[in-house]
């Protein structure tokens, strides 16, 4: 069955306890070996997320021991400046890496407590992973990368933000931002620099779960394209197989 819109958009009500996916969320950890009973993830918010693009993969052939999304499972992939980081979607065929996915959040009242710790996991993960690659600890296809961010859409994270003055001016790119808008840059600047092979950003909330997309090379439209498009390359190379 195809990923849909619809799809996407009631994975990511799930996510906010909105709407009850449990007959299709155990459909598919069942079909990936996670099992029916309790979460995928260990009660995260993520667990529809993970399922959601888990289809992806089963619905393109590839066998249920190839998708992982839990940690019994194995979610430890090579790093370069670290032996292994725990991913949170690794799907793993033919020596290859298929994909390794990223599913993060931010969420209020304080934006700024966090707000760098996700930069730098987004940032750490992807370049070591990079670096892990180039010392051919990756023997298959070069691996692909994808990172989905929600950022809770309210009061504090639409305001802007005023740099903390600091020893040497920030660039100008970020003044009068606010963190929906400071991480819309960060993920642009993620794919420009090809850290990652795609990437989703969202802003939604409790309140109203549906997502809102404020960039479009960054909606979930062209992230699952991207999806299809690496599916697509791997198919005509022999994968699932």
């Amino acid at each position: 069955m195809t990923v849909t819109r619809q799809d996407f958009e009631d994975a990511v009500a799930a996510y906010w306890g909105a709407k009850d996916l449990q007959r299709e969320l155990s459909t598919i950890k069942a079909a990936v070996g996670a099992g029916t009973a309790g979460s995928v993830r260990g009660g995260k918010h993520f667990d529809p997320i993970a399922v959601l693009l888990s289809k992806f993969f089963l619905d393109a052939g590839y066998p249920p021991e190839s998708i992982r999304v839990t940690k019994s499972q194995g979610l430890e992939l090579p790093g370069y400046y670290r032996p292994q980081k725990q991913w949170d979607l690794v799907v793993v065929h033919k020596d290859t890496l298929v994909a390794a996915f990223e599913l993060k959040a931010l969420g209020g009242p304080s934006f700024g407590n966090n707000y760098n710790n996700r930069v730098e996991e987004a940032l750490g993960s992807a370049i070591d992973l990079r670096h892990a690659a180039l010392a051919e600890l990756y023997p298959g296809e070069e691996p692909w990368l994808g990172y989905f961010f929600i950022m809770q859409d309210e009061e504090g994270s639409r305001r802007p933000v005023k740099p903390a003055k600091g020893a040497l001016p920030v660039e100008q790119i970020w003044h009068g931002l606010s963190y929906q808008e400071r991480f819309g840059v960060f993920c642009q600047r993620l794919m420009s620099e090809r850290l990652y092979n795609a990437a989703c950003y969202i802003t939604s909330s409790a309140s109203n779960p549906k997502p809102n997309e404020p960039i479009d090379k960054l909606n979930w439209l062209r992230f699952s394209a991207a999806i299809d498009a690496r599916l697509t390359y791997l198919k005509n190379l022999g994968f699932p197989g």
